[in-house]
């Protein structure tokens, strides 16, 4: 038995074949792009060029591989994406980066009750989320949503051109912040809220499509990381730095509990996602090398550079979700080098880690995954210093791939091998005392700016 897995990132895609026993072939492929950014916060991308990487992927992949029987797809959670009658776009996929809504999700806020809103949906009213979007699209683009027969995900819009389905996965529909994650259904006190209709959103169902190969509804690329690494339990965490970056557990239950500050989503209807998320990762690290042209840097003595980086250039998501926050730097002088730069930086992405850390207790194991910490040692020994915890490096390549193979094995009664797991980075003590003051002296500028 093969599975053909399609993982759509924000930046790029790949296609990888697995065995039953979710062990990858040799039989690859990737295509990089990038989102277009603008100066009023917009973040977006091409979705018929998206649609058309992943194809080319697929054809290479497929080419490669002596066979397969199902494909199974993970894709990058939140995004928004308008269709009109004939199920074309009428918008750019809006990422979830674009922060353009964020008067709307201050009114939101005002207009409902956060904490309710979050309760049954497991989101919070921020830009991240459909709510805030679909808001603005209808203050700030009423042409469109007048237009518009249906809203969804992209991952909606491949699995229609893959399949000719139109439909979402309760896993994606979850990441919208429109799903009543008990009732597994849209949540009817939203809808009514943005004037909105079920007509106008995706049928929800995790069955495969009805075509001789099926093809299971995309599941959130999060789930798929925690799976694919075999993070798949509440005391075994994924701590994961790609473009962005995320600290989540997978649970077995029916009846979601969101806690503050974090996120709820769902890989299906018996498996929870809890967690928060970091706004930037992999992308401030090639931010800065890029902007301030380094190849890299060694990261010298712990805090030794005296600077405190909030790395909020993206926009906070957990656990403040403040939707007016952004990135700063303090203690700058001109002693202060690139390479300096570069390590606060990756020193405050590890500190927001430790908040998020705080508020799941109950973790006694943590993994490190995504591509941009596994190429890193020096990174995840930060963030086990920084945790004072062991941190042991996945040694599964591609996390999310492998986390859709997995999902579409287990749907078909497969019974694929545990995650392969690699070094582990122990805490040095000392390194740790260190980072605490300057995780505080962090958390001092984040009361002060916001």
């Amino acid at each position: 038995m093969h599975v053909l897995a399609l993982d759509v990132g924000s930046s790029s895609v790949r296609a990888r074949v697995y065995d039953e026993l979710g062990r990858e072939l040799d039989a690859a492929a990737q295509r990089v792009y990038t989102a277009d950014y603008g100066r009023d916060g917009s973040a977006v991308l091409d979705p018929q060029r998206l649609v058309e990487a992943s194809r080319q992927v697929l054809d290479e992949a497929r080419a490669g591989a002596p066979s397969v029987d199902a494909m199974a797809i993970s894709c990058f959670w939140h995004s928004l994406l308008a269709l009109d009658s004939s199920n074309s776009p009428l918008t750019p996929v809006l990422l979830w980066q674009d922060r353009r809504s964020a008067r709307q999700a201050a009114e939101l806020a005002h207009r409902l009750d956060p904490e309710e809103a979050h309760r049954r949906t497991g989101c919070v009213l921020h830009t991240s989320y459909w709510p805030a979007k679909l808001a603005w699209l209808a203050a700030e683009q009423p042409d469109i949503t007048a237009k518009a027969e249906r809203f969804v995900s992209f991952a909606d819009f491949l699995f229609f051109h893959l399949t000719g389905e139109l439909r979402t996965s309760l896993s994606t529909a979850s990441g919208t912040g429109l799903l009543d994650l008990r009732a597994g259904s849209w949540d009817s006190g939203l809808l009514e809220a943005l004037e909105l209709n079920e007509e106008q959103l995706p049928p929800i169902s995790d069955e495969p499509s009805s075509a001789k190969e099926p093809v299971f509804p995309p599941v959130g690329d999060g789930a798929c990381s925690n799976l694919g690494a075999g993070c798949t339990g509440p005391h075994r965490a994924a701590l994961m730095i790609g473009t962005s970056g995320a600290y989540r557990v997978l649970r077995e239950t029916r009846d979601p509990d969101p806690r503050p500050g974090l996120f709820c989503y769902l890989l299906d209807d018996r498996h929870t996602v809890e967690g928060g998320a970091v706004s930037d990762g992999g992308n401030l690290y090639a931010w800065l090398t890029r902007t301030l042209q380094l190849d890299g840097a060694s990261l010298g003595e712990p805090d030794g550079h005296g600077l405190t980086f909030l790395p909020l250039l993206g926009g906070e998501r957990s656990p403040g979700w403040n939707t007016a926050a952004t990135g700063a730097v303090a203690g700058l002088t001109f002693d202060a080098r690139p390479e300096d730069l570069l390590q606060a930086a990756l020193e405050g992405v590890a500190y927001r880690f430790a908040e998020l850390a705080e508020l799941l207790p109950e973790v006694e194991e943590i993994v490190a995954t995504g591509h941009a910490l596994l190429v890193s040692p020096e990174w995840v020994q930060l963030c086990a210093d920084v945790l004072r915890r062991p941190v042991t490096a996945s040694a599964v390549a591609e996390g999310s791939a492998r986390g859709a193979a997995v999902y579409g094995l287990q749907r078909l009664g497969a019974e694929p091998e545990a995650a392969q797991l690699g070094l582990v980075f122990e805490p040095d003590s000392e390194r740790g005392e260190i980072y605490a003051a300057a995780r505080e002296r962090q958390r001092d500028l984040y009361r002060r700016l916001f």
